[in-house]
């Protein structure tokens, strides 16, 4: 006997295709989000969904389509502050649509992540995956999708081949406004706490901002590689603050390297921004939690992750794919820049 659509009691989509006039098959495609429906019959349609309080059956619909009602979500983020905004705004759209979410952390790095993402999709059976960075970075990891047939589509600093979609986060670009932020403010004397060179994000924003710096014939004083850590923030600070003449600007590639920065100035007593100026990337709330309040780039990885999730299940439903533009990463000023002091002579090395 197939399943019942509901509990016995509560309205079915039977008696909602009553009460509207149309056929069963009418209100499936509008509970599906079809385009196949005229405006008109829609709102019949709906109208009857409120006055009875119908709620579709999950299970129901999911074995009618044979489909799992599953999204995966693959990451590799042990930045809690980013990994919340991006599983939040994947979740948003995915219950708006009426799917769930599960997500998977993929070991990058390991000689079988890929294999790993492969696997999590078939044990889990989820009907498509939007993919993270640095995870959708993974060379051949399209390829093997498409292969197994699993619709993908990806967040990335840089253009990739193979996804269903892929939607742009301008690292690289955005770098480069706070190289031109500290410039502006007179700053010459910059130096740079990157992150994992093996990483293409991080790649992107020391490229770009390097790149800015350049266009006026300025370079990176000194510049430590970190792995978006604390521990390793406060390493490289220790470091950068340690040289004579001492930077009086530190472009730190996270947050939290950012705040690494900020707890070293005070243990020394360096003075920001009096003294040194202090910018972050990521825009988490921890800027705002900082004092002082962190410059910072706020990436709106929320409403990526949203719009990457819209087009996953576009893309699963055999939808035409909407033209989206990725939002930009823009540049938040706040207390940790300022202008050079006036006794640093910033054209010293």
């Amino acid at each position: 006997m197939p399943p019942r659509d509901s509990s016995p009691g509560e309205p079915t989509i039977i008696d909602v295709a009553a009460l509207a006039g149309v056929s069963i098959r009418t209100v499936s495609r509008v509970l599906n989000h079809s385009p196949k429906v005229n405006d008109d019959t829609r709102a019949r349609i709906q109208t009857a969904i409120d006055a009875l309080n119908f709620r579709p059956s999950l299970r129901a619909r999911a074995m009618a389509k044979g489909q799992s009602l599953l999204i995966g979500m693959v990451h590799n983020d042990r930045n809690a502050l980013v990994l919340d905004s991006v599983q939040r705004g994947v979740g948003r759209e995915a219950t708006r649509r009426g799917y769930e979410v599960i997500c998977h952390s993929v070991p990058v790095g390991n000689p079988g992540a890929a294999a790993d993402v492969l696997d999590f999709a078939r044990r889990s059976r989820v009907d498509g995956l939007v993919v993270m960075p640095p995870v959708s970075d993974m060379a051949g990891l399209p390829v093997a999708l498409q292969a197994d047939h699993v619709p993908a589509v990806a967040i990335s600093a840089v253009p990739m081949q193979g996804y269903g979609a892929v939607l742009l986060s301008r690292e690289r670009q955005a770098a480069g406004d706070v190289a031109r932020h500290l410039l502006d403010l007179g700053h010459r004397r910059i130096a740079m706490i990157t992150g994992p060179q093996d990483m293409i994000s991080a790649i992107e924003r020391r490229a770009g901002f390097a790149e800015a710096l350049a266009e006026v014939g300025v370079a990176p004083m000194a510049e430590m590689e970190g792995d978006y850590s604390l521990a390793a923030g406060i390493t490289a600070a220790r470091q950068l603050l340690a040289a004579s003449p001492a930077p009086t600007a530190i472009f730190a590639a996270n947050d939290i390297m950012a705040a690494a920065v900020l707890k070293v100035a005070a243990e020394r007593s360096i003075a920001v921004p009096a003294t040194l100026s202090v910018i972050g990337f990521d825009g988490s709330i921890l800027a705002e939690m900082l004092t002082p309040s962190l410059t910072t780039v706020a990436r709106p990885f929320g409403e990526m992750a949203e719009m990457a999730t819209r087009q996953l299940i576009d893309l699963i439903e055999g939808q035409a794919l909407s033209d989206m533009d990725s939002p930009a990463l823009s540049l938040v000023p706040a207390e940790s820049s300022a202008a050079v002091p006036i006794y640093s002579d910033p054209s010293s090395p």
